[in-house]
Formats: structure tokens, sequence, C-alpha cells
């Protein structure tokens, strides 16, 4: 089958590779049906992601149809309809147990798939842990619904669920690339008081203005002027980081009143600065890390009955054997792209 491959720092390709089988009762192998690039791809790619293993084949936000199942998977058949979480977890150990699947204890934990075993940028995909990896897409549900649920979208719902987010609140979103729009959408169902969306990009600024015509947008140069003179409390009451540029960490804690929640879901590729003397006094709670995706039944209930869209986020198609050209589309931010679907 075609893969696409992490070969080394700064080079993916597409390569012939076996079809994946069963190696453990509890894999399944999914047919995959729908994919997509991720900016953690081109972390990938950047080298800012130690853990990647030069060979794997890339790609960890996918849909599709179950092929084989081990024989210790319960909740799953072959012709089910699925997502694909980001992330392995065996569902028994301490974290798992608590909630905090992120940090599964077994080897094969937390973020695997497309990072330190054979992910979805392919036309198969074994699952480890299937049972706790997969969930079934309801029937009215299509793929392209689906998609972003095991990633992005589970970011998103993650980030606004440990928010402790209230109807009073103002909540600042800096960044309105793919995960930071799936944030929006999970923070609206929260229903504070004031959204403001921080995003340098024109294109992107535009895309929230059309699709969401309540939520307010700023640019970065403008954030602290605006956030300063329009809330009453002295800065907003929740930010949510999602950009991970140079600069923003230090704009989430600016931006933020005291005793406020800064919740960090960003992906830095360089260290950033925690500067304790000058934000000393304003009390700040920080909340940081990578998804717990432990969420997705539930966001595809939300999907089902209509809470949540994300369609509007797939701005471009490309198929497995032309996917270089979707990265370059994806990294150069080029056509007001949000989101590449890749087909197989």
């Amino acid at each position: 089958m075609k893969a696409y491959t992490y070969i080394r720092k700064g080079h993916f390709a597409l390569t012939d590779k076996p079809r994946p089988q069963i190696q453990d009762p509890r894999d399944a192998v999914v047919k995959l049906t729908l994919g997509s690039i991720c900016s953690s791809d081109l972390h990938i790619r950047h080298g800012s992601v130690p853990r990647a293993v030069p060979g794997i084949t890339v790609g960890h936000e996918m849909v599709g149809i179950v092929e084989d199942t081990g024989e210790a998977v319960r909740n799953f058949k072959p012709g089910d309809r699925v997502t694909v979480n980001v992330e392995t977890f065996c569902g028994e150990c301490f974290f798992c147990r608590n909630g905090y699947v992120n940090n599964c204890t077994d080897p094969n934990g937390g973020w695997a798939l497309g990072c330190r075993i054979n992910g979805g940028q392919a036309e198969y995909v074994r699952v480890p842990y299937a049972d706790q990896g997969l969930d079934r897409i309801p029937d009215n549900v299509t793929d392209e619904q689906a998609l972003l649920v095991g990633d992005v979208l589970a970011t998103g719902f993650w980030a606004a669920r440990i928010s402790e987010i209230s109807r009073d609140d103002t909540v600042l979103i800096i960044g309105a690339g793919p995960t930071g729009i799936c944030t929006l959408l999970c923070v609206m169902l929260k229903q504070p008081a004031r959204i403001i969306v921080c995003e340098q990009s024109a294109e992107r600024q535009d895309f929230v203005r059309d699709h969401y015509p309540s939520v307010e947008v700023v640019s970065p140069s403008e954030c602290l002027d605006y956030i300063a003179s329009t809330c009453e409390r002295g800065g907003a009451d929740v930010v949510i980081e999602v950009a991970g540029a140079d600069d923003t960490f230090e704009l989430a804690w600016r931006a933020a009143r005291p005793n406020a929640i800064v919740t960090v879901v960003a992906l830095y590729d360089k260290p950033q600065t925690l500067p304790l003397p000058q934000m000393y006094g304003k009390n700040l709670t920080f909340k940081t890390g990578g998804v717990d995706g432990c969420d997705c039944a539930e966001i595809l209930s939300l999907i089902e009955r209509g809470l949540i869209d994300t369609t509007p986020l797939i701005t471009h198609r490309v198929s497995l054997e032309n996917i270089d050209e979707g990265y370059r589309i994806f990294e150069n931010r080029e056509d007001g792209v949000i989101k590449v679907a890749v087909t197989f």
C-alpha cells in the first residue's frame, strides 16, 4: 500500500509498505476513507518532535471502515464506520482511569499514531487498543463531519472543558488556525458573555467574521490595547493559547486579568519564558499540555445533534498520491486554507 513516510528531518515521501496486520488481540485494522494534514505533522517534518521515529507513516487524524479486529476487541466489528483517536491508551492504568489518557503508561500510550507507530496518511492503519482508540460514527454523520473528531476537535473540546468557562466570562482565543477554530466552536457551547479571537492572518480573520459573526476579531498588534479598553476587569477572564508562535505565550498571560485561567494547548518549536517577577501578583492559573482525547463519543453526539459543525474548515482536498501538494498549500497558508483533507 502507499504510505506517506517520515524519512528524516525535513523530508517526507510517499513509499510502498505492507498492509498492516493484527499484532495484538486488542488491535483493529481500519481501511481509511478520509484523513487530514495537521500542524503536528509539520512539527515532525521540522524536527521539533524528538519522539517521532524515522520510517513511520505520518498522519493521526482520520476516519475509515473497520477491516479486521483482534479476538479481544469487543466493541467493534468489520464494516463499522469509525473515527480514530489521536491517542493510544489502555484504559486501565491510573492515568486512563482518571481521564488523563494522554499520559497512558503503556509503551505506546499517548500520541503514538503517526509519531512512534505507523499512522493514517496511508490506505490502512493498525489501531492498538481499538476498543478505546475507535469511536463509531453515527449513521447520519458524514465522514467529513467526523474527520476532525479524533484530534483538533478533541483538542478544542478538552481546552474548553478545562478552562472553567462561565456565562459572564470574556474568553480570548489566540490563534484561528484549525485547532483555534475548533476551540472556538467548543467555547461557543459554553455560551460565555464575549469571545474574542486574536489572529495575525487577514484571511483567517475574515473566515471567523464570515462564519461566526458574534465573535470579536483582533490582530496581535492590537490585542492588548483592545483587551485593556473593552474588558472591565483589566483583561480576559479566560485565555486559551492555540497559536504557538514566538510571542503568543507572552501575549496570553499579559492579556489575562488577575486571577484568570490561561490554558496553553499550543505546541511550540522552542522553549518559552515564564517571567515570574513581571507576572507576580496577577495570581494566574496555567493549564498546559497535550489533549486528553477521551471525549470523542460525546463530540460525535454533539455533531449528530447539530451543535458542532467543522465542515467549513475543510477548505481543500488532495488525493494520497498528491499529498505533497496538500502539504505545500497547508504549510504556506495558500488560497485561504484552513484544513486539507486527504482522500484514499
